[in-house]
């Protein structure tokens, strides 16, 4: 079955759920209502359902490097010129580069069809957002002049590099130097791995962000400064000049994304621009990785959507087994319905946090009220962590409900699986992002927090007498969450052991008050609810029970009682 962008479903969590008229009734996006937000939607869905093909044919003729150079899968390179020519890179960047400055909760709707189009080819325009993002807040006025209009146009690619084969998540362990070279440049020197879109064979150059230690640097991460390393360097016109003294040494062989060429790269006395002050790199990273987290989070709800796609599309035409239904097919078995529906649930409870991360950026960049910044903060790792785990799970069911035929490559379910296996790991792993959840963003004495759980428990004050069934255990899960809180705050010593199972029982909470919301608004989607509510809520409470177990049990499993 080809895959059909949720259209419909992206404009009711605006419309019902996620709140987007908060963000067209401020000044700034205030042409970004009704029939703009509308008309952007529905042409980024028809571009992205005749781009999805593409899905398949990366992920059987991968990305290879041949002779230094990167050959992308066949029709990557006229895909990524559709979406550059029709403006879908810059959808949210500033209007001054080129950019069509609408708010970022339409690019990550974007993203969330794109995604689940062509995932592998989706990476590189998020990879260039968040370099664009970085560069316009951080980079010089000469440098964001001359770089930012040709990576908002998409004649040139960005990538981050920040990974190093000792360092792994401890950027701070980089080895990457750079000398100064006495005219406002550098010379870069050192390898990066995992580098996502590293190169390519499509666009005229590829802007790497590189985080490297000046030789006063100090240690850690607080001694690291972040440069603009182009492939070729630029001329002050912005004309193409002279290859750069960097390579892909291999492209890294992947379980899955076999289509995005993830590569080593040697950096050896590359020229390169400072980005952000001389050791303020980590600064300029999280810019990146900020927005990276939540386009990750985005891209694995996307893909989940086209796996749970694919598996109604069979469940509704396989017949095995009696059903007691008409059409004899094996959606009429209560366990493959449960499935569904909880897989169906499940997305629409990431892709309810996600949209409400979305929103809160954009508020926060409207209004610059610092409670807006505050709620985006502490969504962003939840949506990244959740979104991740409930794509990657939402395949995996999909993938059982194609039983036999799941598990054999050519009916393409098992590539869901491989290919957003990766997203619960990168851009800071899953409990990485727990961890941030439970300390800086739990610093502020759990106001942020409270102010999410104050929500929930007023939707089901609200809905109590409309949905009592629905309200009462959202409320309850509420207050359950608020102790949870309550404990985490007071405990900081044994947050990070239970900063996994808090995450999670956080985010059911949040999804189970969209869940609440999209039922009040809709009463056709109160089964759905009642799925997530009932069935998946009660989760929460075993889950806040581990997060208050602290530490000292886990730290009495000795590694030699883990050896076989």
């Amino acid at each position: 079955m080809p895959y059909r962008s949720p259209l419909a479903e992206l404009r009711f969590h605006l419309d019902h759920v996620a709140g987007y008229a908060q963000v067209t009734a401020t000044d700034r996006f205030a042409e970004a209502a009704g029939e703009i937000s509308g008309a952007v939607l529905a042409e980024a869905a028809r571009l992205c359902d005749d781009l999805a093909p593409l899905n398949r044919v990366g992920d059987l003729h991968p990305a290879r490097l041949e002779n230094g150079a990167v050959i992308t899968p066949p029709g990557y390179g006229d895909a990524y010129r559709r979406i550059a020519e029709g403006g879908w890179i810059g959808l949210a960047a500033p209007p001054e580069w080129g950019g069509q400055g609408l708010p970022q909760t339409l690019a990550v709707a974007f993203h969330d069809m794109l995604a689940g189009a062509c995932l592998a080819l989706e990476l590189n325009p998020l990879m260039t957002q968040g370099a664009i993002e970085a560069i316009d807040r951080h980079a010089p006025p000469d440098l964001r002049a001359l770089v930012l209009p040709r990576l908002v146009s998409g004649e040139w690619c960005g990538t981050m590099n920040l990974t190093e084969a000792q360092a792994g998540s401890d950027v701070g362990a980089l080895r990457s130097r750079a000398e100064p070279l006495g005219d406002g440049r550098y010379a870069i020197t050192g390898e990066k791995i995992f580098i996502t879109w590293a190169d390519n064979d499509f666009a005229g150059n590829v802007c790497h962000l590189v985080l490297a230690r000046l030789p006063d640097g100090g240690p850690g991460s607080k001694g690291v400064s972040l440069f603009l390393v182009p492939k070729f360097l630029p001329n002050p016109d912005g004309s193409l000049g002279a290859r750069n003294a960097l390579r892909p040494l291999k492209l890294e062989h992947k379980l899955g994304l076999h289509g995005s060429p993830t590569a080593v790269m040697a950096y050896e006395g590359a020229t390169g621009w400072l980005v952000g002050p001389p050791h303020g790199g980590m600064a300029a990273v999280f810019t990146m990785m900020n927005n990276a987290r939540l386009g990750v989070g985005i891209q694995a709800i996307g893909a989940g959507e086209a796996a749970l796609q694919q598996a109604v599309e069979w469940a509704m035409t396989r017949r095995q087994g009696r059903t007691s239904g008409p059409t004899g097919t094996i959606i009429e078995h209560a366990d493959v319905r449960r499935m569904l529906a909880e897989a169906r649930a499940t997305l629409f409870a990431a892709r309810a946090i996600a949209l409400d991360c979305a929103v809160a950026i954009d508020m926060a960049a409207a209004t610059g009220e610092p409670a807006w910044g505050a709620r985006a903060a502490f969504l962003t790792p939840i949506a990244k962590a959740f979104g991740t785990d409930a794509g990657h799970a939402v395949a995996d069911l999909a993938l059982q409900v194609q039983g036999g035929m799941g598990y054999i490559e050519e009916t393409g379910a098992a590539q869901f699986v491989r290919d957003l296996r990766v997203t619960r790991i990168y851009e800071g792993t899953n409990g990485i992002q727990a961890l941030d959840l439970v300390g800086r963003k739990l610093a502020d004495g759990g106001e942020a927090a409270m102010r999410l759980i104050d929500e929930a428990a007023e939707t089901a004050r609200t809905a109590r007498t409309v949905l009592p069934d629905l309200a009462g255990p959202l409320w309850q899960a509420a207050e359950a969450l608020r102790e949870g809180t309550d404990w985490m705050l007071s405990h900081p010593g044994d947050r990070g052991a239970g900063a996994v199972p808090f995450l999670r029982a956080f985010a059911l909470v949040l999804g189970a008050r969209a869940h609440l919301v999209a039922a009040l608004a809709d009463p056709a989607r109160i089964p759905l609810a009642a799925v997530h509510i009932r069935r998946l809520l009660p989760a929460h409470t075993g889950l806040l029970a581990a997060a208050r177990e602290g530490g000292d049990g886990l730290m009495a499993v000795t590694p030699e009682s883990l050896a076989p």
